[in-house]
């Protein structure tokens, strides 16, 4: 049974402990020998008020989060895990694109670290010392990495063998082989009009299969060309070796 361990470390950990308890996450952590455990960084401060932030060096506007609750937490983290192998992620706008490719590599890790930044930005020293990947979710500011870190959860955690009852379902979802996915239908064959595609009720399976993956490359040539692109220079990579 595949193992993997992911702790989150927070300052805010209510945005986390209810969507991790629920739907695809809770379910894998059944299914599973996943372990998620959330950590509140207000637990790893120093003083009474339990502070967190402080000004920046060299003046400007915003708060930092400091290095010591990190460092702390981090300790514990580590002590408290089997073996040395992690990957400690950082969401964070100047990191690497996260995609499913990304996700699927993340999927097969022992153990992944979390640290959640908020306010203006986080003390450099903890990313220089702890942080081994800086992963950005799109090109737009947050409030904090909770939900970014929530979204890549998500993604990674589905991709565990056993974490979900039907795999093949997500072996088929939108980006495997750099594709979008194709269109689906259910009961009623018509409503108001709106018809099931006959191939669909053929029982033919070989021109069904035929008929998704002929949707999914129009659907990504015209919605995502970028993507599109990809797909095309891995065919033709694979068809020269």
């Amino acid at each position: 049974m595949n193992r993997m361990r992911i702790d989150v470390l927070t300052a805010f950990p209510k945005i986390l402990n209810d969507p991790l308890n629920e739907s695809i996450l809770k379910q894998a952590k059944k299914r599973t020998a996943l372990r998620i455990k959330v950590w509140d960084l207000r637990d790893f401060t120093a003083d009474k008020h339990r502070t967190l932030d402080d000004a920046p060096y060299g003046g400007g506007p915003g708060m930092i989060m400091k290095p010591e609750p990190f460092f702390r937490a981090l300790e514990t983290v580590l002590g408290a895990a089997e073996g040395n192998k992690r990957q400690v992620i950082f969401p964070t706008p100047q990191g690497k694109l996260f995609n499913q490719e990304i996700a699927e590599d993340f999927s097969k890790c022992e153990h992944l670290i979390f640290l959640c930044g908020h306010y203006k930005a986080v003390d450099q020293r903890v990313i220089d010392k702890w942080v081994t990947d800086e992963i950005s979710i799109g090109d737009f500011v947050l409030s904090g990495g909770e939900i970014p870190a929530l979204l890549m959860i998500d993604a990674i955690v589905r991709m565990i063998p056993g974490a979900i009852s039907d795999i093949e379902s997500a072996k088929t979802d939108s980006f495997q082989r750099d594709l979008l996915d194709s269109p689906y239908y259910t009961r009623p064959e018509n409503l108001e009009g709106y018809e099931v595609p006959e191939v669909l009720l053929s029982g033919n399976h070989q021109k069904i299969e035929e008929w998704r993956l002929s949707q999914k490359i129009e659907r990504t040539k015209s919605l995502r060309p970028d993507l599109y692109k990809k797909y095309l220079a891995k065919q033709k990579s694979s068809k020269k070796s």
